[in-house]
């Protein structure tokens, strides 16, 4: 079990457990009794090839592959693929022998392009030295919903009797009120949660349920935010 550093309202802090869910088997393929193999067949040679159609039969060369079939290679299209390793190539087809360097493209809000620069390690802000804080701002249930899309929850889960009333005492809180409270990262408390190193920044939101002495104490993960467009950009 993944576990977290959390704190509450009152800043004190606890480290408990992050359940992962397990989502449902997906349909089993096939017939009963009978299980479905699947298969990859060779489809086309490199002399097959646009390119290498062109060099030996010009750029006009539909009515060659309805007359003839000069695309297909008796002997090699339809063979079974078994094993099989990935290579890179680079733009001019040659095969790149070692791993191309990765490029990290910055993209502005309106989708111009702002930076390119090789990619830089981000340290986790959330460890077991610096907790998920409770920031104090606490957002109403049907605003979240229509402010922040909730690309993943991750339920909390006690380990003992003291982080039980922790969460419990956290849960309760959020349920009365029927709001979810807005997490923060970093020494601060005022950075999206990055969980793991090169991880992606979320903004958390802290939703609780209770029902007698049970609570489920849900961390929702959000990447994106809603927003209206501005008024010149609604006319156009």
């Amino acid at each position: 079990m993944r576990k977290l550093h959390i704190t509450n309202e009152k800043q004190r802090d606890a480290t408990v457990g992050m359940l992962t869910l397990k989502p449902d088997p997906t349909p089993h393929m096939g017939l009963p009794g009978v299980d479905l193999e699947y298969r990859r067949y060779i489809g086309a040679a490199e002399s097959g090839l646009h390119d290498s159609l062109v060099q030996a039969l010009g750029e006009d060369y539909a009515q060659a592959l309805v007359d003839g079939d000069p695309e297909i290679d008796m002997e090699y299209v339809g063979q079974h693929i078994g094993r099989s390793d990935r290579i890179y190539l680079s733009h001019g087809g040659k095969v790149l022998h070692h791993a191309p360097e990765e490029l990290e493209v910055i993209i502005n809000p309106d989708g111009s392009e702002r930076e390119r620069r090789a990619p830089k390690d981000v340290l986790a802000n959330v460890t077991e030295e610096i907790p998920a804080r409770w920031t104090g701002k606490r957002i109403k249930k049907r605003d979240v919903v229509r402010r922040f899309v909730l690309t993943r929850s991750v339920p909390l889960q006690h380990v003992d009797g003291l982080t039980y009333d922790f969460l419990y005492g956290m849960a309760k809180d959020l349920h009365d009120s029927d709001e979810m409270m807005l997490m923060g990262g970093g020494e601060s408390g005022k950075q999206p949660l990055i969980l793991i190193p090169n991880g992606s920044p979320y903004r958390g939101l802290l939703e609780g349920r209770v029902d007698g002495d049970r609570y489920i104490l849900l961390l929702h993960l959000s990447n994106m935010e809603l927003k209206l467009p501005a008024e010149g950009e609604k006319k156009a």
